[in-house]
This record gives C-alpha cells, sequence and structure tokens, in this order.
C-alpha cells in the first residue's frame, strides 16, 4: 500500500509517517516508480507506536517495541528490551503518582484552613446548623418538621 493508505487506516498523516520514517521507527521502502510501499506490517508497527503514545510514551521509548515487532515477535512487548521500558515507565508513573497524591493532601489542608478561616470571619461567626437539614442555606425557603415550605400565611 502507498503512504496516504496507511495512513488513513493508521488514522494519522502522512507527514507524520514521514517523520517516523525519518526516526528509522517506520522502514523506508520504495516500489520502482519510487512511491514509498507498506505492508500489514507497518500497519502493526504504526498501531503499536500508537498505542504507547497513548500510554505516554515518547517516541524513542517505543523504538524497543519496534525492533521487537520487526524482529518477528508476534507482539512488540515481548522482548526484554521492551519490558525494561515498561518498567521505566511504571517507576515514573508511580513517582508522579506520589507526588500527585502529596500535592493533593497539601491543597486539602490549606482548603481545610481556609474554611476554618473564612467561618470565622463572617459576620456573626459560622452559619447555624439546622437540626433536621443541616447547614442553613440564605433563599432557602424554611421547610420546618413538616417538610413544606411555610409562609406568613399559612394558619
Amino acid at each position: 500500500m502507498r503512504i496516504g493508505e496507511l495512513a488513513q487506516q493508521a488514522g494519522t498523516t502522512t507527514r507524520t509517517l514521514r517523520h517516523y520514517e525519518e526516526l528509522g521507527l517506520l522502514p523506508a521502502r520504495r516500489s520502482g516508480n519510487g512511491y514509498r510501499t507498506y505492508d500489514d506490517g507497518d500497519l502493526r508497527l504504526l498501531q503499536q507506536i500508537r498505542t504507547l503514545q497513548d500510554f505516554g510514551f515518547g517516541l524513542e521509548e517505543t523504538r524497543p517495541f519496534v525492533d521487537c515487532l520487526r524482529a518477528g515477535h508476534p507482539a512488540g512487548d515481548s522482548c526484554p528490551a521492551s519490558l525494561d521500558v515498561y518498567r521505566r515507565k511504571l517507576a515514573e508513573l508511580d513517582d508522579c503518582i506520589d507526588h500527585l497524591q502529596r500535592i493533593r493532601a497539601e491543597v486539602g489542608a490549606q482548603l481545610a484552613r481556609a474554611e476554618l478561616e473564612a467561618a470565622a470571619d463572617a459576620p456573626g461567626g459560622p452559619p447555624p446548623l439546622c437540626a433536621f437539614t443541616g447547614p442553613e442555606t440564605p433563599g432557602t425557603p424554611d421547610t420546618g418538621h413538616t417538610g413544606r415550605a411555610t409562609s406568613r400565611r399559612d394558619p
């Protein structure tokens, strides 16, 4: 197949395919008339690259997976070099998750502190608690213990 067909089947652009070719991730085969030619194996390579990129892998990190497929393995992640990349990526993700959890805890603590300060600074102190419904919200009708809204005209 030609480059346009491959790009369409892979859901990418011909420019991207040329870039992958320049990086050595996609083979550069030419037909007798000079057109680039590709086969279903190349489509598998592209699918592997795209999947890994969707997971946050950089192009260079996809190289061991591409090499594994080119070596004839049924899956790009069945080679030792690919497994090493997975391990490094998992460690990187764990570090990011740890960092985000620390930030989340700090933001939660800041929010709790700010809410206490805001309640203490409010005119008249914090809003009163309603024994039946919790904190009263300004502008909410008083339903009392009956659950019905009351007005001044109700007996």
